[in-house]
């Protein structure tokens, strides 16, 4: 099942970024259909739903010298579900975690 999705695209590709909860699975099936496949790292983390919530995240990120590469998102019923590709993923994390921003664990984003 998707959890997340973003595409994007350039003029010679296509890039998918996928959440799912089984990713084995869905990498066996996409290398089976001679799709190229990568994993990448991604932080996860919960915003309030609101306007500013994510402002306050790349605020922390922009002053502590941490890049976001790119993000995505997608909604629970009452929060905002970041997942975001930084150039330094365990400060980042320890960040996030000090301000006391939940940060999802391993298998924890496969079921959002």
């Amino acid at each position: 099942n998707i959890r997340a999705l973003t595409v994007a695209e350039t003029a010679d590709y296509g890039i998918l970024r996928i959440i799912v909860n089984n990713p084995d699975k869905c990498i066996d099936i996409l290398r089976d259909s001679n799709y190229l496949v990568s994993e990448t790292d991604v932080l996860a983390f919960e915003v309030e739903d609101k306007p500013g919530g994510l402002h306050n995240v790349a605020t922390l990120m922009g002053d502590n010298g941490i890049n976001i590469e790119y993000l995505y998102s997608t909604l629970t019923s009452k929060t905002a579900i970041i997942l975001m590709r930084v150039n330094d993923i365990d400060k980042a994390e320890k960040l996030l975690n000090k301000e006391g921003i939940q940060v999802f664990k391993g298998d924890e984003v496969y079921s959002i």
